[in-house]
């Protein structure tokens, strides 16, 4: 059975979403602000856009599809708040995966994607089996990195009936990662080997930290928001 392409208007970014995640924007450029109108009025449905992080070693603003990761997030739109000068603050939230398949610059005055959406690979018995240790490890990184790199009051775990699934992304979306991480995470259709990576990854950041005696720059600062319940 073969994927059906669907179209998804493009916001490519200098970071990554992920599935879950809180992304916070500053609209300005023209197109994009084209975009939230679009979302806001109802031209395009369902207030959803998708995201892709553009490639090191590009410029923001290239539209060729060679600077573009070929994996995204669609985002949902929660709120938008427009500014006098016609700019827009807007609060955004990942939910699905997508493989970008083409892009689109002459159609809209933003780039449009046709996209299939990229689920989860079934994973063996073994696997399964194995998930909630995977999980109980990815958890104990998450609180090692957690406090070697915020105040107490500053970040909570994530709450218990997140998915086995979700927990990855929930996990390093607290804590700041570099773009190649962010984007094999979200790359992995594998949820356990998510979890090994995201543990393997938020180990190395603490002791990094533990070792520099350093705290990172506030996630505010790139676009995420520590998790809070």
């Amino acid at each position: 059975m073969f994927a059906v392409a669907e179209t998804l208007p493009l916001f490519p970014l200098g970071t990554v979403l992920l599935p879950g995640a809180s992304l916070p924007l500053h609209v300005f450029e023209p197109r994009y602000r084209q975009l939230t109108v679009d979302l806001v009025t109802g031209a395009l449905p369902d207030r959803c856009f998708g995201v892709v992080s553009i490639k090191q070693g590009w410029a923001p603003g290239d539209d060729d599809v060679d600077s573009l990761h070929q994996v995204g997030c669609s985002a949902l739109l929660r709120e938008a708040r427009r500014l006098p000068d016609g700019r827009f603050d807007v609060v955004t939230r990942g939910e699905r995966r997508f493989r970008l398949l083409e892009v689109d610059d002459t159609s809209a005055p933003y780039l449009v994607g046709s996209v299939e959406w990229l689920p989860d690979s079934t994973l063996p018995p073994r696997a399964v089996e194995v998930m909630p240790s995977l999980a109980d490890a990815a958890r104990a990184a998450h609180r090692r990195y957690c406090g070697a790199a915020w105040q107490r009051e500053d970040w909570s775990s994530p709450p218990d009936e997140t998915t086995l699934e979700e927990l990855s992304y929930v996990l390093a979306s607290d804590c700041l990662l570099s773009l190649e991480d962010r984007q094999r995470l979200l790359e992995d259709t594998s949820p356990a080997r998510r979890l090994r990576e995201v543990r393997r990854m938020l180990n190395r950041e603490a002791g990094i930290l533990t070792s520099l005696r350093a705290v990172p720059a506030p996630l505010s600062e790139y676009g995420y928001t520590p998790h809070q319940n």
